[in-house]
């Protein structure tokens, strides 16, 4: 059975391209899979592997105190997703390209997957007011599935997202917001632009994504599957793969 995980952290890093290099190094020597993003900002990784290499490669990662307290997103399948390893130097580790995004100087506020759940069955936040769910992935990952009634932008790429909001956001003052996407790293980029330059002070990001929230709670409130970046197409609230040959 091979071990697929979905990281993502905000950490300072002064010299990316040696800090990939030295990533590079011992996923390969681990005979990993996948894809690992780095830029000053940080680090994002869809990785496969073997159980032991993999949480080998995660223990190393987090002996570095900068990345101590990474979050890990873990499934199963049958076979690699991956072709091959490709590890990239990026400006950013999730390309958004707008000011008052980078959660390096402090994080938006978050909702955990079971605080989250409770709300969408009593149909309100603790201080009664209506949730919107915000969808902010690609309208082609959304058509696999997402939260019922999400708002889904019509947006072919992230960098899309904040003209979309613009239009939208004066029908969403009276709500909560709750920003998501799938594995947590856009909607907390989102979630950071919008209350730092949107001005939308009722957003919150959901902690860990969708995958977060199927680990944690299961399919409650979500309609389908969940988009991934890999062979397995998508993943269902179990995390079962919709390919996995």
């Amino acid at each position: 059975m091979i071990l697929n995980i979905a990281a993502y952290h905000f950490a300072s890093i002064d010299d990316p391209d040696a800090f990939a290099a030295a990533l590079r190094a011992r996923a390969q020597a681990l005979e990993l899979r996948g894809t690992i993003l780095v830029a000053g900002e940080g680090v994002n990784l869809f990785l496969a592997g073997g159980e032991a290499a993999i949480r080998g490669f995660v223990d190393e990662l987090r002996a570095d105190p900068r990345f101590a307290g990474i979050v890990v997103k873990e499934s199963r399948s049958e076979s690699v997703p991956f072709a091959r390893l490709k590890v990239k130097v990026k400006p950013e580790i999730i390309s958004f390209r707008r000011e008052g995004s980078s959660p390096l100087a402090g994080r938006a506020p978050v909702v955990a997957p079971r605080t989250l759940q409770r709300w969408l069955e009593q149909g309100h936040d603790d201080a009664g007011r209506r949730v919107v769910m915000l969808d902010t992935r690609n309208v082609q990952e959304a058509e696999y599935g997402s939260f019922a009634n999400a708002e889904i932008l019509p947006i072919a790429k992230f960098t899309d997202l904040p003209a979309e909001v613009e239009a939208r956001k004066s029908g969403w003052a009276d709500a909560t917001v709750v920003s998501f996407c799938t594995g947590g790293i856009r909607c907390e980029k989102a979630a950071l632009w919008m209350r730092n330059e949107a001005g939308m002070d009722n957003v919150l990001q959901l902690d860990g994504g969708i995958l977060g929230y199927f680990e944690r709670v299961g399919g409650y409130g979500y309609e389908g599957r969940c988009f991934v970046f890999d062979g397995r197409v998508a993943l269902d609230p179990g995390l079962a793969p919709m390919v996995d040959a």
